[in-house]
């Protein structure tokens, strides 16, 4: 051991027969009877006499010397010697007066020891040089000792008995403790239940516009309310090559699954579509799931962020939405699920803060995700609030809710009814006269205006009013006025009109400040402003009490906290805020904010409500100002405005034609937002320049929401590209599946072969096609539908996703025009007798209850590609027609031998699946024989095997299933044995 700590080169041979004659020696054993034990125990000038005050100035000489014989600059003038010799002598021996225990000792290291022995030792009395030289000659020697403790068998023993007795009064003590203090588990667990039992209640009721359920309450139970809307959504398992050369196209599925394979969402809606809604039913959905589950935290942003404030960290997510359970959570518990990943955040309303603080948002939620990224998010937002990659950056995927489809009003309205307890063909009429009234059947694919025109429909006993302006007056009308006095309530009359000026007080005042949400002082304020100028008020009292009057009779304001108010919708609000405006004459306030999407709807309410002039000042002003929005929203306003002349309306016609055709996604559902009115602006077949201006415009159109976009969708059916075949498919859910499938689908030609089918009745509504189609089979058609369907109509490709059609599949037997199979999963399937001598080109199989697929492969001649996952028995590469073109091969469970290989001299592509391994040289002699192979992919576990072996001189894409990076050596090897090949990781090849 070279003493290097002690800055002084100097051997330990040198050193340690020095310091061992300051030490005697002991037997072995634990030396517990002279515990503890102290370090004047050891030293030999106490009981046993073997080293006396010369002997110790003798080995100190002896020190001193050996040091300034060591290599290096002479640390001491000549002279010092002895100086240092007679004090590092009585340094030492102050080693018999130390209290310090040998295990001590050690734990202090050997300059905390040296310090604690020269603090013991009488001082020196030495020059700088020679008290540096004293004390790096002690740390030296401190070095040593404690080496020779920690070496001593007496030592490690005590150690290990010391130790036990530590941890036995360790244990102890944290007993004592777990005693007096609950477990902190056991707190957190408690306490969720009562949370998750909280956000059930809470969030499981919804407000009925106009229905007054027992006793006297406008809630409605959500399990009875909810109806499952659809969103439009990226398809998960696209290919990233695809991803990377274009978006992915997107399909439909329940807004509900949306988390499901998308754990950063953010979901965009128009007001009143369900956003909100969707969200209680999220939280009720993960409340009252298995216990471990998620954990819901609705967090509405328009609350957070009410004046203005701080957005919160997790500790105060129930604080700051007024959860009375705030004060009862344990300290850290938001923190813990977090950090566990067991949250889900539902952050609503982007669009309901100012433009001016989304930014700050951004930036909140960015924070939150970095500290806690195993979570699950669901970010609401107009369309229109920010930008379409607003997210991106932080892994997130946008979708669209769709409007409610002709089934989905339907359910809706008869809900609603049995909530009401309505005559049972109250329902049926109120549909018939949405059938008779198009313009107003198209407002029912949003919720909140369905829910008013079945309320309304009730009220007025079957009379419907005719337009967007008309229902917005009309539900006022029944909220503020004939409720109250038709139940014959005794209460003080105020007629409706007074109301309505207050209340447009209160609405103006939330849209120019960016809010939604007020303090209840503040409100009271503003209404006791007004008092003066509508004394017919006064019949209800002061300030406070037409305050609580509105909150309590109209149903139009609601109390999200004590302290707080909000309109019931911010519809209601968009609507009095625009009346507000146009009693002011704030027509160049209004049109200021044409960029902000939070008065786009103020502007086109104050168009409706306006009159002639106050319309065509608002829309000269919006020609004016010429951006993209102000100019679409102009465009939107011509479906509001009753009167208008017919220049300044040719005017913005004209202006509407630069939009067309959309340049982006984003821009296409702009458009479609607009309705049946820029039908009349979108650009038909021949008038598009390109395949994706075609496919855009075809995106704007099904966006309409109503079936008058049917003929116009009609004149794209047959556009040569699949682009805009697919996105033709994709909106069939939209519209009439009858209508649509006789004008739309069956005049496609090619014909279709990307067509969704998700139920019976959709099958049946399909009538002839131009040729045979393709048709993707979901879960909930039925084996008699689709049997009865391919009796009368050939298909050429069918994807069967999670069927339930028994056991065989007969009902393909001898069907000649197929040439594309995919079985994504038909769990009871065991019998494959019916495939046998299919025409088949294409197959894709995932088989689950070890079906033989050999004698089925090996009767489809015409085979020229095939996958095949799961279980499939004992089927090997000679389980292939002999003749069978096959160029394409994706194998689960392949063969070790690669038996029957060889044979397939026209393969191009060739996957062998994770876990195959070769059995032998023979597997690589099958492979070689694959002159023509371009592509393969294998696990880089065969990678020797393929080096040495394999000859494969047509080979330019490697994929590999490994997730380890390959090393130097290998990568050179590879370059070598295959210049040509680029080497991909498996990710390329499919993310599912």
């Amino acid at each position: 051991m070279d003493a290097t700590a002690a800055g002084i080169r100097l051997a330990s041979a040198v050193v340690a027969p020095l310091i061992k004659k300051l030490l005697r020696t002991e037997g072995a054993g634990a030396g517990l009877v002279d515990r503890p034990r102290r370090i004047s125990s050891y030293v030999s000038w106490r009981e046993k006499r073997d080293l006396d005050a010369a002997d110790l100035r003798e080995l100190a000489d002896d020190l001193v010397r050996e040091a300034l014989r060591a290599a290096g600059e002479r640390p001491l003038p000549p002279g010092d010697e002895a100086g240092v010799a007679t004090a590092l002598a009585a340094t030492l021996h102050a080693l018999g007066d130390l209290t310090l225990s040998d295990m001590e000792a050690v734990r202090l290291g050997p300059e905390a020891f040296a310090r604690r022995l020269r603090a013991a030792a009488p001082d020196p009395g030495l020059s700088r040089d020679a008290e540096l030289f004293h004390d790096r000659l002690v740390e030296l020697a401190c070095l040593h000792i404690l080496d020779f403790f920690s070496r001593r068998s007496t030592f490690v023993a005590a150690t290990l008995v010391e130790q036990s007795k530590l941890h036995a009064e360790t244990i102890a003590k944290v007993d004592e403790l777990l005693t007096r203090l609950p477990r902190q588990d056991g707190r957190d667990t408690a306490f969720e239940e009562r949370y998750l039992a909280y956000v059930a209640r809470r969030h499981n009721a919804l407000t009925i516009f106009g229905l007054d359920l027992p006793p006297d309450s406008t809630r409605w139970p959500l399990d009875a309310a909810y109806v499952s809307l659809e969103a439009t959504a990226p398809a998960p398992g696209t290919r990233s090559a695809e991803a990377v050369t274009a978006a992915p196209a997107p399909y439909f599925l329940p807004a509900e699954q949306l988390l499901a394979d998308r754990p950063r969402t953010l979901l965009r809606g128009e007001a009143g579509s369900g956003k909100t809604t969707l969200i209680q039913w999220l939280a009720v959905t993960a409340a009252r799931g298995t216990r471990g589950g998620p954990v819901p935290y609705v967090l509405p942003l328009r609350t957070l962020t009410r004046h203005g404030e701080r957005l919160p960290t997790p500790g105060s997510f129930l604080g700051s939405t007024g959860s009375p359970l705030a004060d009862e959570a344990p300290e850290g518990w938001e923190g813990r699920v977090l950090r566990d990943g067991r949250a889900l955040l539902l952050v609503d309303g982007i669009d309901e803060i100012p433009e001016t603080e989304r930014a700050r948002a951004r930036d909140w939620l960015t924070d939150l995700i970095t500290a806690f990224p195993g979570n699950r998010w669901l970010v609401t937002s107009r369309p229109s609030a920010v930008r379409h990659d607003w997210l991106a950056g932080e892994g997130f995927v946008e979708v669209a809710l769709t409007p409610m489809s002709r089934a989905h009003v339907r359910t809706f309205v008869e809900r609603w009814h049995a909530a009401a307890e309505a005559p049972a063909d109250h329902a049926e009429r109120l549909l018939d006269s949405l059938r008779a009234k198009p313009d107003l059947a198209r407002l029912t694919g949003n919720p909140l205006l369905c829910g008013m025109i079945c309320a309304l429909h009730r009220e007025r006993r079957g009379f419907l009013p005719t337009g967007r302006k008309e229902l917005y007056a009309a539900a006022l009308t029944m909220l503020l006025d004939r409720r109250d006095r038709e139940r014959g309530l005794r209460l003080p009359s105020l007629a409706e009109e007074p109301q309505l000026q207050l209340l447009q007080r209160l609405a103006h005042w939330l849209n120019r400040n960016g809010r939604t949400e007020m303090d209840r002082s503040r409100a009271e304020a503003l209404i006791g402003d007004a008092l003066p100028a509508v004394p017919a008020a006064r019949v209800l009292g002061e300030a406070s009490g037409v305050y609580q009057h509105f909150l309590e009779r109209t149903g139009l304001l609601r109390a999200p906290t004590v302290g707080t108010v909000e309109f019931v919708h911010r519809t209601f609000q968009d609507y009095l805020g625009a009346r507000s405006a146009l009693d002011e004459g704030g027509l160049g306030e209004l049109t200021r904010h044409a960029d902000d999407d939070q008065w786009e709807d103020v502007i086109r309410m104050a168009v409706a409500l306006g009159r002639p002039r106050e319309r065509t000042a608002i829309l000269n002003d919006l020609l004016v100002r010429g951006s993209h929005r102000a100019l679409l929203l102009a465009y939107t306003c011509l479906e509001e405005a009753a009167e208008l002349e017919p220049e300044l309306r040719e005017d913005v016609l004209t202006a509407a034609r630069t939009l067309v055709p959309p340049t982006s996604g984003p821009a296409a559902a702009a458009l479609g937002r607009v309705g049946p009115l820029i039908l009349e602006v979108l650009p038909g077949p021949g008038d598009v320049a390109s395949t994706e201006q075609a496919r855009l415009t075809v995106i704007a159109a099904g966006g309409v929401g109503s079936d008058r976009a049917i003929p116009f969708l009609a004149r794209y059916a047959d556009h040569p590209s699949p682009a805009v075949q697919e996105e033709l498919c994709r909106l069939w859910p939209r519209f009439d599946a009858v209508e649509y499938a006789e004008e739309v689908l069956a005049r496609m030609h090619p014909a279709p072969l990307s067509l969704t089918i998700e139920s019976d009745e959709r099958l049946a509504a399909l009538s002839g096609f131009t040729g045979p189609p393709g048709l993707f089979i979901r879960q909930d058609v039925s084996r008699g539908a689709l049997a009865r369907f391919l009796r009368r109509q050939p298909v050429a490709e069918l994807t069967l996703d999670h069927f339930s059609g028994g056991s065989d599949a007969e009902f393909l037997r001898e069907h000649g025009s197929l040439r594309r199979l995919v079985i994504r999963y038909w769990p009871a399937l065991c019998d494959l007798g019916g495939l046998h001598g299919l025409p088949l080109e294409e197959v894709s199989l995932f088989l689950g209850n070890g079906q033989e697929a050999g004698s089925a492969t090996a009767s489809w001649p015409r085979l020229r590609s095939l996958r095949l996952a799961g279980e499939a028995g004992q089927w090997s590469f000679r389980c292939l027609h002999p003749t069978a073109p096959i160029q394409q091969i994706e194998v689960e469970n392949a063969p070790g031998d690669l038996a029957g290989l060889g044979r397939l001299r026209s393969l191009r592509r060739l996957e062998l699946g994770h876990d195959w391994r070769p059995e032998g040289p023979a597997a690589w002699a099958e492979l070689s024989q694959l002159e023509q192979l371009e592509e393969l992919a294998v696990h880089d576990a065969a990678l020797e095997g393929l080096l040495a072996d394999a000859r494969l001189p047509a080979l330019r894409t490697l994929r590999l299933y490994g997730e380890d990076e390959l090393t130097p050596e290998l990568q050179e090897k590879l370059a070598l044995r295959f210049p040509d090949t680029e080497v991909e990781p498996y990710t390329l090849v499919f993310e599912q």
